[in-house]
């Protein structure tokens, strides 16, 4: 049994911020096999031990920062595993706070740990009080930026929840709400994405409850950053914004959200994703003029490209047409079709629209002063447009881990939490 060729520590997206070859048998661009099975993992589970190439990874994440061990033999991997566990823990005791800005700031402590903890890729000295004798250099304390902090007096302040508030049932609800905005061109290529996200909470609690939510660790990065949600590439989240009930202080410690909620509704947090998304409906468009000249044929197909078990609900598909058409004749594989003269568009309406499915509808126009050549002109410079929400889902991924709701009293409160995508300004070009 063999040990590690090699010891990582990672930020969220899989970059090593300091690694050590203890063999000189990996290259460093095995964190791009980390990066595809974990960082960027469709699945929710991903197992803490993969082999990729030939090469066994071991993985742990600890607050923003992951722990990797990689070996070339047959190595036993449970031994890695409690390696990295252990490393973790001293870390902590050296570091107090483990992050990616504690690991740069000291570097050089950092690497001393790595080199006496493990030698030859075999664990070596891992208790922190032995190690303390061997390594002498100073932990370099992180400076925390005093504009990031608030004042005490504004986050102990409740000014906005009165003391005194009773419930005969104990609720809290929490909308997590995803509006993608997208513009696609015919060929299909997406040239501009955009998620705006919001978390909308009731809160009918009694008392002063503290409440603590907890969201996927990969969204939440430093700094305001995301890595990845649930099952996507790794995103950038920008715009955060937090109701005044949330202690930035805590959050900027360990990325909990913690806070005494008002009573009723509110909006606790909003952040904007600019990241590449696939379009969750594409609509594929032929213009078929007759051989006269005199008539319009628009051929629209719609396909949900989100898996088989969602559903999209009040699906509208707003098709645009020449101001001066007549006798309309639509008819469609599903749902209604409907002309409205004074918008000049068709308005195609599918109340349920599951996942993995694809329909058809078609309309016939008379043009009978407009020429083919305005026609196409027209689905030239108008898009088509497209409403839909999808419960139960979300396009970034982003899902919470937990929401805790304690209280002096010690009641028993219902946490409800509801995912919803919905569409924003979504288009999607004709020609």
């Amino acid at each position: 049994m063999s040990g590690a060729s090699a010891v990582f520590i990672l930020d969220l997206k899989g970059k090593a911020i300091i690694w050590r070859n203890y063999r000189g048998e990996v290259p460093p661009t095995v964190t791009d096999h980390f990066i595809d099975n974990v960082v960027d993992a469709e699945d929710v589970c991903v197992k803490p031990i993969f082999v990729e190439d030939g090469i066994v990874y071991c993985w742990i994440q600890y607050n923003n920062i992951y722990l990797m061990a990689v070996t070339q033999r047959n190595g036993n991997a449970m031994m890695i595993l409690s390696y990295l566990y252990k490393l973790a823990e001293v870390l902590k005791d050296y570091f107090k706070t483990v992050d990616e800005d504690h690991i740069k700031d000291n570097f050089v402590l950092t690497y001393e740990l790595l080199d006496e903890m493990m030698d030859n890729g075999y664990p070596q000295t891992t208790e922190t009080k032995i190690l303390r004798e061997y390594i002498k250099t100073e932990y370099k304390k992180v400076k925390v930026d005093k504009m990031k902090a608030p004042p005490t007096a504004a986050t102990s302040a409740v000014s906005w929840r009165p003391e005194g508030i009773k419930h005969k049932k104990n609720e809290i609800f929490l909308d997590v709400i995803e509006k993608l905005n997208l513009l696609v061109a015919a060929n299909g290529q997406v040239l501009r994405s955009e998620i705006l996200g919001s978390l909308k909470m009731k809160s009918f609690l009694s008392g002063m409850p503290e409440c603590k939510l907890g969201l996927n660790d990969k969204l939440l990065a430093a700094g305001g950053t995301a890595g990845s949600s649930r099952g996507g590439k790794g995103v950038e989240m920008e715009d955060i914004k937090f109701h005044q009930c949330v202690r930035l202080s805590r959050f900027e410690q360990d990325r909990t959200i913690s806070f005494i909620p008002p009573d009723g509704e509110f909006e606790l947090m909003s952040y904007r994703l600019n990241t590449p998304v696939k379009p969750l409906i594409t609509v594929e468009a032929v213009v078929d003029p007759s051989q006269s000249g005199r008539r319009l044929e628009v051929m629209i197909k719609v396909k949900s490209q989100f898996k088989s078990r969602s559903i999209a609900n009040s699906v509208e598909i707003h098709v645009p047409v020449p101001g001066d058409v007549d006798t309309p004749q639509c008819k469609a594989s599903t749902g209604s079709v409907k002309y409205h003269p004074e918008k000049d568009c068709v308005t195609w309406s599918i109340k349920q629209f599951p996942g993995q499915k694809d329909y058809i509808m078609t309309s016939n126009f008379g043009l009978p002063s407009i020429s083919m050549e305005a026609a196409r002109d027209l689905y030239a410079k108008k898009p088509i447009s497209v409403k839909f929400e999808i419960p139960y889902f979300t396009v970034s991924g982003l899902t919470v881990r937990y929401l805790k709701i304690v209280e002096k009293s010690g009641y028993q409160a219902l946490p409800w939490v509801r995912y919803i995508t919905q569409s924003g300004d979504y288009q999607l070009r004709m020609t």
